[in-house]
Parts: C-alpha cells; sequence; structure tokens
C-alpha cells in the first residue's frame, strides 16, 4: 500500500479502509485473495504441472498471507506446493526442485522479490529449467517470464492523483476511504509459451489485456 500522509508528525495508524483516522490514506496494491490466481493460471496454461514452488518473502506479513491463499487453493488444483525463501539460495533452490518433472514457478508480490538482480535471476533459471513462471507484475513477463496477473499500477497512481488535489484543497485524509485496486492486468508472453512447448488455451488469450509475441 502506498499512503498519503501530509503530516508524518503525528500520524496515526490507519484505523480502518472506510475510515482510516489520523492523517493517513491510500490506495492498496495488493489484496491476498488475488494470491489464488497465479497458481489457476498456472494450471489453465500448463495443464501437466503437478508441483509449484512458490518463490515468498517470509520476513513479511504480505508473504505470510500470500503462501496462505496459496496453500489454501493448492488441493484443489492437484499441486504440491513447495516454498522458497527469497532471501535463501534461491539458485540452488530451483535447480533442485527442477529435478522432478511437472513442476512450475509462482512468484508472489514483495520489493525483494521485485528487484531486478532477482527478477533476472529467476527469469534465467525458470528458462534454464523449462519451467513456467506466473508473478504478479508484468515486467517479469517482459523480460521473459510466460503470465503475469496483477493491479494496474499506472491507473492507482492516477487515482492518487485525486487525492492529493482534494487533500491541497482541505480535504483530511482521515476522511478519505483507502481504496482496493479496480483493474488487475493479465499479460502473457506467447514467445516464452512457445519455447516452452506451451498452446495457450483461446478463452486465456481472450481475456489477455497484453500478449507479447
Amino acid at each position: 500500500m502506498f499512503v498519503i500522509v501530509p503530516d508524518p508528525v503525528g500520524s496515526g495508524f490507519i484505523e480502518s479502509l472506510a475510515e482510516p483516522g489520523g492523517n493517513a490514506t491510500g490506495f492498496m496494491q495488493f489484496e491476498y485473495s488475488l494470491s489464488a490466481k497465479w497458481p489457476e493460471l498456472l494450471k489453465e496454461i500448463a495443464p501437466n504441472v503437478k508441483r509449484v514452488a512458490v518463490i515468498w518473502d517470509p520476513t513479511i506479513t504480505a508473504g505470510i498471507g500470500q503462501f496462505a491463499v496459496i496453500q489454501s487453493v493448492a488441493p484443489s488444483l492437484g499441486i504440491d506446493v513447495r516454498p522458497i525463501s527469497v532471501h535463501g539460495d534461491i539458485e540452488r533452490a530451483i535447480a533442485g526442485f527442477a529435478r522432478v518433472p511437472n513442476g512450475g514457478l509462482v512468484v508472489t508480490a514483495s520489493a525483494a522479490t521485485a528487484t531486478e538482480t532477482r527478477r533476472e535471476l529467476i527469469t534465467t533459471l525458470a528458462t534454464r529449467y523449462k519451467l513456467s513462471v506466473v508473478t504478479n507484475t508484468k515486467v517479469f513477463v517482459t523480460g521473459g517470464g510466460l503470465v503475469s496477473y496483477g493491479a494496474d499500477f499506472v491507473g492507482q497512481f492516477r487515482r492518487a492523483a485525486g487525492y492529493v488535489d482534494r487533500i491541497l484543497k482541505g480535504d483530511k485524509p482521515a476522511d478519505l476511504p483507502v481504496q482496493a485496486p479496480n483493474k488487475y492486468e493479465l499479460v502473457i508472453n506467447l514467445k516464452t509459451a512457445k519455447a516452452l512447448g506451451l498452446t495457450v488455451p483461446p478463452s486465456l488469450l481472450a481475456r489477455a489485456d497484453e500478449v507479447i509475441e
């Protein structure tokens, strides 16, 4: 979540989304329920996947929440889930995971997984071991990942500009509800799908907001 705090001195905690309280308000960049979509998309585009390595950040609440949601939907999708800490030896962990066939990767949302160095490492390893990767941010897909599904951050920033304008004109942040994303983007890399020997279902292509060829 990014938060508008015009006067950080003495600011209170956000009490609720509808009535934040104190001097804080803003726009959520993520909802935990979204996490369920990643393994679902992975199974839809790569039906043979039986095992999923989840790259997550166990040191933050968001990481724990996302992993819990993925675990909860795994049985209904017929997949086994294995956690890989983003702070550990990712290369060694993925190499070990890839020794058994029918595996895929889900990269959860966090500042740690979003760094350029880790993005490039994960994409390189996925290519090397022919693993399908689903994540929350488009930049993974433009860099060679398979699928991303996540909030439209550009839209969130545009909406935030309206809050800034209202606050500068005298509205109190406490009176402005914290808003969840109102648009999500599905991006598919067809070049990567072809390299993995996958045929993207027409129904999935029809839902895509962007297709990279």
